[in-house]
């Protein structure tokens, strides 16, 4: 090895070839495939005048073969499937017809077999279609978590009918704006959710839909249940309905055909309804139960709502394309995560955005390693928090991943890499579909040479996440949502050439010289500073663990007269138990000075998402303003300690009189 490095570079063609030839013998013949990857890599590295390639890929030949190997897989899976013209609702006819008895889902004290699933969807098909739905039609479907949830969607889809998924927590306007820019034929709502729904049903875009309600037994055992106003019992609707074979309908529908809207979190404006069409959804399922080797005799904890992507795709497609058993709860609890994983011998469990911080907080219980887990998949793992979620709960592989519902970014991290979301192989960085570019990190503005195009980052350098839009391939295609002009604002076009597309993504992502990809921030997130450019998230991450894994969100608010934003944390604590000082010596000793938060609110709560986000444009519009806000507010002196910010203080910083 040590000879080979020292050759000098400047080699003739037929030399280098031949170091090729002998790199690549050693790596099949060395027993040691740890020192055959160095070796290659050494081989390589000369051929091509690189030496900063022999550690890079003598380290990742290895996790690239497994990697490329699965892609490959995954990719046959769907082009196959895609030729045959099957959709998800022939796909989980397959599967039943493979183990009719078998369980599907879980929940609570209920299981039902993918038979169950099978005819009660077959029901739900045949209804609607004798009621007029057709093929492009579309249903707004308004109901918490529960196995008819999926049976409700997944039967309509059998006769080419739309499901839009409405995030349950919406109400009002919210939940109107939702119904409406789907464009709905006909509202499901289940019982529990007739209130919200009553709210809004005198509106317009609403009054003249057909109503279907429903309901399960405890509901319709209780005193109190009534139906909605004009609206038909759905429940007692397909009680009365017969099975029927549906075949010819699903052959009718094409894996191209829209199958799903799927709304955004909401973090800044309205929802937006992302298009999934049964491609969408195969590859998405698919690329999580391919990527990270899942099995089909899986047991999926799955407490994330079914309406969106994480809990209603890459959870519940694992049953519906591949045959998993998924334990479904209605919401996600702290105290009963790792008790359900016992209970129900759950061989992988999903994750999204804070949850595991939440886990962690929990106080420590048997459960806690008790439990059978191989995996847990999902994303928004903290780096600084990984480590010890890992060691608590004895988990033995973390499999962070990184999409969005819309996007077509897609990443996945299968070597427990700590707080990587996912890699792209060194050999294939400039021909795989995501890239990163170079931006302005403040605004997200992509930052163009003098002909006018964008430019790749390099190894270490922050930049924007993008990946070019293919529409004849399942993986890079961009299907965007119903709102067309909205769809146009996430493309990026003339990238590298002129005529590409791109998929602008919004998030500041690093990858490392192994091609290892790490998240920093959001566009627009990311706010700057005396001179300096301020990651929120970072920041939000080391302010929770010094006050002890409690929810914290950053931002940048405005001050009279200075340039740039000042950091703000907002931290719940409606007991009022932060540290000041604590939190004073935690921050300085964990952060540089730009990137300590000027400003800190104590407040009862913060509104999130339904996936654990924080949001933060009310709190960033409100800033410092202690005329308006009830909370207190605390200032960083220039002693470095945060104290309860004074009306005359206030008043010097809006008149530009703090010496900033």
């Amino acid at each position: 090895m040590q000879i080979l490095l020292e050759l000098n570079f400047r080699q003739r063609n037929s030399t280098r070839v031949v170091i090729l030839i002998l790199g690549l013998l050693s790596f099949i013949l060395f027993k040691d495939s740890t020192k055959g990857c160095l070796f290659l890599g050494a081989a390589l590295a000369l051929m091509l005048r690189n030496p900063t390639y022999v550690y890079a890929f003598g380290t990742t030949i290895k996790r690239d073969i497994i990697a490329g190997y699965r892609f490959l897989k995954l990719n046959i899976f769907i082009m196959l499937l895609e030729r045959k013209q099957w959709t998800v609702a022939r796909i989980f006819q397959e599967r039943v017809k493979k183990h009719p008895k078998k369980t599907c889902f879980i929940m609570d004290d209920r299981s039902l077999s993918f038979q169950c699933v099978e005819n009660y969807t077959n029901k739900v098909g045949a209804y609607f279609k004798a009621r007029g739905l057709k093929n492009g039609d579309c249903v707004a479907l308004v109901m918490e978590t529960r196995p008819e949830f999926v049976c409700l969607w997944l039967g309509l889809s059998k006769i080419g009918v739309v499901t839009a998924l409405i995030n349950s927590h919406l109400r009002r306007d919210n939940l109107l704006h939702s119904i409406k820019v789907a464009n709905a034929n006909v509202i499901i709502v289940g019982t529990e959710l007739s209130k919200a729904l009553e709210e809004i049903q005198n509106e317009a875009e609403v009054k003249t839909l057909p109503i279907y309600q429903f309901s399960d037994e405890a509901q319709r055992d209780n005193d109190n249940f009534q139906l909605l106003n004009g609206a038909t019992d759905l429940t007692a609707a397909l009680e009365l309905q017969a099975i029927e074979d549906l075949s010819a309908d699903i052959a009718a529908c094409s894996p191209k055909d829209k199958l799903l809207f799927v709304y955004t979190s909401g973090t800044t404006g309205l929802p937006k309804a992302a298009v999934i069409n049964n491609l969408r959804y195969l590859f998405m399922a698919s690329g999580i139960h391919h990527m990270l080797a899942l099995n089909n005799d899986d047991v999926i904890y799955n407490a994330l709502p079914l309406y969106h992507t994480a809990g209603g795709i890459i959870g519940v497609g694992n049953a519906l394309l591949h045959g998993c058993t998924v334990v479904l709860r209605t919401k996600f609890s702290a105290s009963n995560f790792w008790k359900d994983c016992v209970k129900y011998n759950c061989t992988v469990a999903q994750y999204i955005g804070e949850l595991c911080r939440y886990l962690l907080s929990t106080s420590p219980k048997p459960e806690d390693t008790q439990h059978q887990l191989r995996l847990m998949y999902g994303n928004g793992l903290r780096p600084q928090i990984w480590s010890q979620f890992v060691s608590r709960f004895n988990i033995p592989h973390i499999g962070e991943v990184y999409g969005s519902t819309e996007g077509n970014s897609n990443l996945a991290n299968v070597t427990n890499q700590v707080g990587a979301v996912g890699f792209v192989p060194l050999i294939g960085r400039y021909f795989y579909p995501v890239q990163i570019i170079k931006c302005d990190e403040e605004t997200g503005e992509p930052i163009r040479n003098e002909s006018g195009f964008c430019q790749r980052c390099s190894p270490g350098e922050t930049g924007l996440l993008v990946g070019k839009v293919n529409p004849k391939r399942a993986v890079t295609a961009f299907n965007g949502y119903a709102d067309k002009e909205a769809s146009e604002k996430k493309l990026l076009r003339n990238v590298y050439s002129v005529g590409d597309l791109f998929f602008n993504s919004g998030d500041m992502v690093v990858m490392d010289i192994l091609g290892y990809f790490y998240f920093k921030d959001r566009t627009g997130d990311t706010f700057r500073w005396r001179g300096e450019n301020v990651a929120t998230q970072e920041v939000e991450a080391n302010i929770t663990n010094v006050i002890g894994l409690k929810d914290c969100v950053v931002y940048g608010v405005e001050i009279p007269y200075v340039e740039g934003k000042a950091g703000m944390a907002a931290i719940v604590d409606p007991d009022r138990k932060v540290d000041l000082q604590h939190l004073s010596a935690g921050v300085r000793g964990s952060l540089p000075a730009y990137a300590r938060p000027l400003f800190v609110r104590l407040m009862n709560d913060i509104p999130r998402t339904a996936t654990f986000k924080l949001k933060k444009i009310e709190l960033s519009r409100e800033a410092f303003d202690i005329r308006r806000i009830k909370d207190p507010i605390y200032y960083l002196n220039k002693d470095g300690i945060y104290r309860l910010l004074s009306e005359e203080h206030f008043e010097d910083l809006m008149q530009g009189k703090a010496g900033l």
